[in-house]
């Protein structure tokens, strides 16, 4: 029985040179146009796979050092002569070049295959702004592999590897799981490359026709398209939180002082106390935000009494933020954490406790107070169980972990334990205020403490959660999710209960 792994990775061509076997029979010979980092690293990554590859560079001699001994590099012509499929790995304003009547590729590539892996330099505009593209363009005309196509009507192009970095070609097998968004016109063209994506590892996915290329053009240089709003809204919650707490603690008490009154500017508590109040009451409204659009799906099946409705564009938005939202709500939440156990370690709070002491020594009073005691031990249990919380769901989110799970388990989490983690930093800020709410010297300037504002629109999505758990609400909605339909004649009946009957039969 022959050794497999005792033949050479890259055959003998024959005396000619001229043979286009592969070190695998029936394997194309690979042609590549360009010298770049990707066509490098793509040259490697086929080598390694059994692929023969012909590299086609200006200058063969120069090029030639910048690739492994086993990959033949001659000029552009010649490799586009002899590859049965050619990656063109040139920078998209070079493909005109490519055309001209002094390269002479175009008849030396009729009939084949190119694969165009260029991007751009810019993402088209995003008409409806929600970070997705809408896969029209933008006014820029045709897309680079449209352009490539008309500039080559004899041969076939298929738009590939472009989302591929020139590391992950490197990586290797470790990241093999790495999608290859294709598309073409030419469907054996595009199994051609399939072919060649699933041999280095790869996983093809068909991107639909050629015109589809502006769209997958476009998805290597977004920058998180969907964390956008999501983002703006938790730094707008931050920046309103802040400025508010800066007006009621900071620049009304030096609007107020007067003369030599104001021992001690308060602008020492901006770049920490400030900032650490501000934060745990931007997570909890955005943690309130992450619940509320799932209370006004709700509602808005409950009123319409079907499921087959599309929801309203912003609130479809809406929902589907839900987990970036929950992720910036965490993320404050453990800033504030850390900030927490930083404020004793300040100068401003050990003069305030050396005080404090010398006041009760001097006074011979002592400042225990049960009351107050009890408000932090459940003020700062409270706080605790709702980081961890945040904490697993934040884990939870992750895809490794969300995809080991099944979809109970996912729903329970995120939310039963997500409400859980809702109502436990609701309880935190309640502990906080106390009495607080109630008393007239902290509505400073008229304003509310600012814990108000940030429980206020907790307290209304938990009370909206307990009143759809209400038997008429909950039983309804059940329906609803399960293909009930308001008006319609169809016989829907629930599963039998314990003893043997029906727990519920209507018509539809």
């Amino acid at each position: 029985m022959p050794d497999d792994m005792s033949a050479p990775l890259i055959r003998d061509r024959g005396p000619g040179g001229d043979s286009s076997a592969s070190s695998e029979p029936g394997s194309p010979l690979i042609g590549i146009l360009g010298t770049g980092d990707f066509s490098r690293s793509l040259a490697r990554r086929l080598l390694a796979s059994g692929y023969q590859v012909v590299v086609g560079s200006r200058n063969p001699k120069r090029s030639a050092p910048l690739f492994p001994e086993e990959v033949e590099v001659t000029s552009q012509a010649e490799a586009a002569r002899r590859a049965d499929l050619v990656f063109v790995a040139v920078f998209p304003e070079h493909h005109s070049t490519l055309a001209a009547a002094g390269a002479g590729l175009g008849p030396a590539l009729a009939g084949k295959t190119l694969v165009d892996v260029s991007n751009g330099l810019q993402a088209r505009r995003d008409r409806d702004g929600d970070g997705e593209g809408d896969g029209e363009g933008d006014g820029e005309g045709p897309s680079h592999a449209e352009r490539l196509a008309a500039l080559f009507p004899d041969s076939t192009v298929v738009k590939g590897f472009n989302t591929v970095s020139a590391w992950a070609l490197q990586a290797g097998p470790r990241d093999g799981s790495r999608q290859v968004l294709l598309c073409s016109d030419c469907p054996s063209a595009k199994r051609s490359v399939k072919r060649i994506c699933r041999r280095l590892g790869f996983t093809a996915e068909d991107a639909g026709p050629l015109s589809a290329a502006r769209e997958v053009e476009d998805l290597p240089l977004r920058l998180f398209p969907a964390w956008r709003r999501p983002a703006l809204c938790a730094a707008a919650l931050l920046a309103f939180f802040y400025l508010y707490n800066a007006l009621r603690d900071v620049v009304q008490p030096l609007l107020l002082a007067t003369g030599g009154s104001q021992k001690r500017s308060p602008l020492y508590k901006l770049p920490v106390e400030t900032l650490n109040a501000s934060l745990p009451c931007a997570a909890l409204a955005m943690l309130a935000l992450v619940y509320a659009p799932g209370l006004a799906a709700a509602a808005l099946q409950l009123r319409r009494g079907t499921k087959y409705r599309r929801f309203p564009a912003r609130l479809d938005a809406w929902l589907r933020a839900r987990k970036q939202l929950g992720l910036c709500a965490f993320t404050c939440a453990a800033l504030h954490a850390v900030y927490s156990l930083l404020l004793p370690l300040r100068k401003s709070a050990r003069y305030k406790i050396v005080n404090m002491a010398l006041k009760q020594v001097a006074e011979g009073a002592e400042l225990w107070d049960e009351a107050e005691v009890w408000r932090m031990e459940l003020y700062l249990s409270a706080g605790v169980a709702a980081l961890g919380l945040l904490s697993l769901l934040a884990v939870a989110s992750l895809p490794s972990v969300s995809g080991a799970v099944n979809w109970r388990e996912f729903s329970f989490v995120q939310s039963t334990l997500g409400y859980c983690a809702l109502a436990a930093a609701t309880a935190h800020t309640l502990l906080y205020g106390w009495d607080r709410a109630f008393d007239p010297a902290q509505y400073r300037l008229y304003l509310p403490p600012t814990f108000v504002l940030a429980v206020t629109p907790a307290l209304a999505v938990l009370a909206g959660r307990l009143a759809l758990a209400a038997p008429c609400a909950a039983r309804r909605l059940q329906r609803i999710r399960r293909g009930w339909e308001s008006g319609r004649n169809i016989r829907f009946v629930l599963p039998e209960d314990e003893d043997g009957g029906r727990s519920d039969s209507s018509s539809v």
